[in-house]
């Protein structure tokens, strides 16, 4: 059985249709419509008729299939409708109940309401000339002035990068690696500009992330989510925040017919399996990035940005990164350099949905249309 929660804005009636409920019933659960919608995938159908009737006894509900009540299938889709105190009750109830509803109890209670923690920006500086979006890359040479201008346009992170991770991008050595980023990473510490902001490499090679490390940085970009043991060494070690990102494959073939049986499952299980490793190492801090374009189509990006709240549950930080990606020219055909408004489209929705922090290769303009949310947001 596995249990996400989505978006409150996705269409109830082409839900409920695709698990199995009736249009009569449809009708009464779409006036029923909660805080929060969990879906259930391969629940039992005794356990969903024992969850249904706990549901409706605190004025909750469950959408499952016509026939469930029969039993006719062993596994069902079901949807539970339920705001945050239901949640909470429905997780005491199910403690005492058989076919797995006592593992759901534990997930009920962390399905809750967004918080309203401040968005953090995390401008982007590539020290390599192959990155996507050319005016991301800089080098050591001009290193002082791109990062005061990125401190000066309100960045509270910036991260740095000598490798590009696009799709189709080969891989370079460790030592060449470090040779890009090792005067930067001297610059941020000479001139102290890590008192100012926090500092993150973009990295998953130990000797430029130890380099790092020592130097005043204090986060750990790293797109293959500790699969190095020595990262997730060198993470515990320095007490530094790891970002662990979901990708599926290499950057050479990942783009290549991307496939999952369920996008929002098949990536809890990664988030759970790569925390358990981060914590088994001693890894406390830790931020979640679903991977905007590392392995997905464009069906995969929409559904994972129109469903981050799924990833609240594990209570860390959620970063979103689609600064300038090309599922913007998916939607509509546009140049890399063109596509700020659709970059700003959509990190302005991930924040309703739950990111807290955005990586952004234009930090001013963010910084601006954040005030500006925030301020509409707080109006009365």
């Amino acid at each position: 059985m596995e249990a996400y929660k989505i978006s409150k804005d996705t269409p109830l009636e082409k839900l409920f249709e695709d698990i199995g409920v009736t249009k009569e019933g449809s009708n009464i659960l779409r006036k029923k419509a909660g805080t929060n919608l969990i879906y259930i995938k391969n629940i039992k159908s005794s356990a969903a008729n024992i969850l249904k009737q706990d549901a409706l006894s605190i004025g909750a509900d469950l959408a499952v299939p016509k026939n469930c009540v029969t039993c006719r299938d062993d596994f069902v889709d079901a949807i539970l409708l339920a705001n945050d105190t239901q949640l909470k009750q429905l997780g005491k109830k199910e403690k005492i109940q058989p076919f797995g509803l006592d593992k759901l109890s534990k997930k009920l209670n962390s399905f809750k309401t967004l918080n309203t923690k401040k968005t953090l920006v995390m401008g982007v500086l590539n020290a390599n000339d192959d990155s996507f979006f050319s005016k991301s890359r800089f080098n050591s040479s001009n290193a002082r002035s791109k990062i005061e201008s990125l401190m000066e346009d309100g960045a509270d992170i910036i991260d740095i990068g000598g490798v590009s991770s696009r799709p189709g991008s080969v891989g370079i050595s460790d030592k060449e690696e470090f040779d890009r980023v090792r005067e930067i990473i001297d610059t941020v510490y000479k001139c102290k500009f890590y008192e100012k902001v926090k500092f993150s490499l973009d990295s998953y090679s130990p000797l430029s992330v130890k380099y790092a490390l020592d130097n005043g940085f204090s986060i750990i970009n790293d797109i293959t989510a500790l699969q190095n043991d020595e990262i997730a060494r060198l993470a515990s070690q320095y007490e530094a925040t790891v970002v662990l990102m979901h990708k599926l494959g290499d950057t050479k073939s990942m783009q290549i017919n991307p496939h999952y049986d369920d996008v929002i499952c098949d990536i809890n299980d990664f988030f759970a399996k790569r925390i358990q490793k981060a914590k088994k190492f001693g890894i406390e801090k830790i931020v979640l990035d679903v991977g905007v374009g590392f392995g997905k189509t464009l069906t995969h990006n929409l559904k994972l940005l129109q469903n981050l709240e799924a990833f609240l549950y594990f209570g860390f930080p959620l970063l979103v990164g689609a600064s300038r990606k090309s599922m913007i020219d998916m939607i509509i055909p546009s140049k890399t350099e063109d596509r700020l408004p659709g970059t700003l489209a959509i990190h302005l929705e991930s924040i309703k949905r739950g990111a807290s922090i955005l990586r952004v290769h234009d930090v001013k303009e963010h910084v601006q249309a954040l005030k500006v949310q925030n301020a509409i947001l707080e109006s009365y």
